[in-house]
């Protein structure tokens, strides 16, 4: 083999090594950007898994203002609703939001909010639009519902009795209820065992509960853009100083100094300890 076969033999293989690497190169780089994508991946599931485990902040926030069987929609309810989510997330709390809720709306958000309950949580139900009471239980009217007899309430109504214990079930921490639901609605002269207003709402273990109104009476519609609970309450949500209870308490009196004692409204508790819906409050509650 002579001096020249040997010089270009060479230079073949350097051509050759050369190209291998930049094939290397090529499959190298997908591979470790896919690495790289799915590192990033687990870590943002590592991220969703992570606060599951960890003590939650959860509010199903319901504002039904459309009912067929209304002589004219409620304003309020809307509002409310939306004025609710935003004050609740600026405080930390996840809140799922429906606005003129059907029956299985309502059924599907509950189940919702089920599914992410864990015994850390700290739970808060927000209702405002018709409530009825039938028997001994309150129920929030669908926009969907067809009301004639007070069976159809029990069929077609969501008892506000059977969410708190379906949070109980799941063994949240702390139960929160306001419903803002005692407004005289449009089913009154259609069955005779009709009471007015909601019946009491009796706070199951480690549960407050705020109404708009005293059991068996109606509250009639403010003029504003909220109702009179909701602009009470929102006034004092962000307070530093007063737990849950003791702000359901402050926003009873406003409501009934603002309404010249007309609407009082009812607040139950069984908490064993406070519970604060400021969130820089439950952090400092939670780090202590």
């Amino acid at each position: 083999m002579t001096l020249r076969q040997l010089s270009v033999s060479g230079r073949s293989l350097s051509i050759a090594a050369v190209l291998i690497g930049m094939v290397s190169l090529a499959i190298g780089a997908p591979a470790a950007l896919n690495k790289r994508s799915l590192d990033r991946a687990k870590a943002a599931e590592a991220a969703q898994i992570g606060p599951a485990n960890k003590a939650s902040r959860l509010a199903l926030v319901i504002g039904n203002g459309h009912y067929p069987d209304a002589n004219a929609p409620l304003a309020q309810p809307i509002n409310d609703a939306r004025a609710m989510t935003a004050a609740l997330r600026r405080e930390g709390f996840d809140v799922d939001v429906v606005e003129d809720a059907s029956r299985d709306d309502i059924i599907r958000a509950v189940d919702r909010l089920q599914a992410r309950i864990n015994p850390e949580s700290v739970v808060l139900l927000f209702f405002g639009g018709y409530g009825v009471q039938a028997g001994r239980e309150s129920y929030m009217i669908p926009v969907d519902a067809a009301i004639w007899k007070e069976s159809d309430v029990r069929r077609q109504g969501v008892s506000v009795e059977s969410v708190l214990g379906t949070m109980k079930q799941k063994g949240a921490h702390a139960r929160i209820a306001v419903i803002d639901a005692s407004r005289r609605n449009p089913y009154e002269r259609r069955f005779r065992s009709f009471s007015h207003g909601l019946a009491p709402i009796n706070a199951p273990d480690n549960a407050l509960i705020l109404s708009s109104a005293t059991p068996g009476k109606v509250a009639e519609d403010s003029q504003g853009a909220n109702s009179l609970l909701v602009t009470e309450l929102l006034n004092n949500i962000g307070s530093k100083a007063a737990g849950a209870e003791a702000l359901f308490t402050q926003t009873r009196i406003a409501v009934s100094r603002a309404s010249n004692g007309e609407q009082v409204p009812s607040v139950s508790s069984s908490l064993l300890q406070d519970v604060h819906l400021a969130a820089e409050m439950a952090a400092e509650n939670a780090g202590g």
